[in-house]
Formats: structure tokens, sequence, C-alpha cells
């Protein structure tokens, strides 16, 4: 299984994988969005000691490029299906505390033009479905949206990218290099999970 990850990350269907993989974890947040694109990276960092990116590696600037743009795409598909629920998902969003929470929540953050719950929640395990459904099912304007869905898909994808390659650089390319750079990037998701929750806590 290692050798087969291993060959797909020198290979171009590495950015479909990764692509693939980040817009659908809006809808099945179990899959592994962000160790695909650590691991990526981390292929890049090795390319880089030898000379080969161009040609063997990813490159970790399309590498990010992808990862971003796929991560808005799903959550605008998310939201857009949220959006056109109707009665059904409303009453599903009314039954779960999460959902109900988290929509007031991102419409009171909206509502005073800061998107940073857009942002937290990007990192936070399963945040980005709640936010996005949320959004969608509140028929929050897209231009409110967006923008920050844009803006956290982009930090999410340099902060992954980062860990993987600098962790690999820093590290060596091995499999410890990768586990590390997870681990940190689910610290990041763990605290941005509590600051998510923070509000609902206080009130």
């Amino acid at each position: 299984m290692l050798e087969s990850l291993g060959s797909l990350t020198g290979s171009p269907w590495i950015y479909v994988m990764v692509a693939l993989s980040v817009l659908l974890d809006v809808f099945l947040p179990v899959l592994p969005s962000g160790v695909l694109v650590i691991t990526a990276a981390t292929a890049a960092a090795a390319g880089s000691a030898t000379g080969t990116v161009p040609h063997r590696v990813p490159d970790i600037i399309a590498l990010t490029v992808c990862a971003a743009c796929a991560s808005v795409l799903g959550d605008l598909v998310a939201y857009r299906l949220a959006w056109r629920g109707g009665e059904r998902l409303d009453r599903a969003i009314a039954r779960s505390r999460r959902l109900s929470g988290a929509q007031e929540r991102l419409g009171a953050a909206l509502a005073r033009g800061g998107g940073a719950l857009v942002i937290l929640a990007r990192f936070a395990p399963a945040g980005r479905s709640v936010v996005s459904l949320g959004a969608g099912a509140a028929h929050r304007r897209a231009r409110d949206f967006l923008p920050w869905s844009a803006l956290a898909g982009l930090a999410w994808a340099v902060y992954s990218v980062a860990l993987g390659y600098y962790g690999g650089q820093w590290l060596g390319t091995t499999w410890l290099a990768t586990g590390v750079s997870v681990l940190a990037l689910f610290g990041a998701g763990a605290g941005a999970a509590y600051l998510v929750r923070r509000p609902a806590k206080a009130s």
C-alpha cells in the first residue's frame, strides 16, 4: 500500500486524486484529503533535494492551487445544494443542535462582515460541511460567504502543503515526517474546533 501511494505521488494523477478528495470531503468528512495533500507535499520536498521536482514529483504551487480550488468548489456545491434543499433540509438542521448552532453563529459573523468562523471551520473536523450547508440552508448571500470560503480554502491548502513540504525538508522525506505533519494538521483542527464551539458554550 505504501509503495502504491509513493508511486502515485510521482504521477500527474496525484493532482486528480487531491482534487477529488478535497472536493468530496465536504460531503464525506472521513476522506483523508489532508493526509493526501501532506504526503504529496512531502514527495515534493524529496524532489527538491534531488532536483527532480518539475518532472517526477508534485509541484508545490500547483498542489496548493489544486487543493484550494477544489476546496472552494466543494463548498460552493454544498452551499447550492443546501440552498435548494427546501423544508426537508430545514427540518434536518433544526433537529441538529450542532447544525442549528453553527448556522446561527455563521449568520451573526457574516452580518458583522466577519468570516473568521468560516476560516476556522475549514480546519475543524467536519466544520467545513457544517458551515457550507448552514450558509446555504440559511440562504446567506453568496457574496457574503464565498469570499471567506475562498480565503479559508487557500489558508488550509497553504498550511497543509507547508506542513508536508517543510516537514520533509527538516525531518527527511520519510513516513515519520509525514506522520508528524499529519499530527500537526490534526492539532490545528482540534484547536479550531475548540474555538468554533467556544461562543456557543459562553452563551
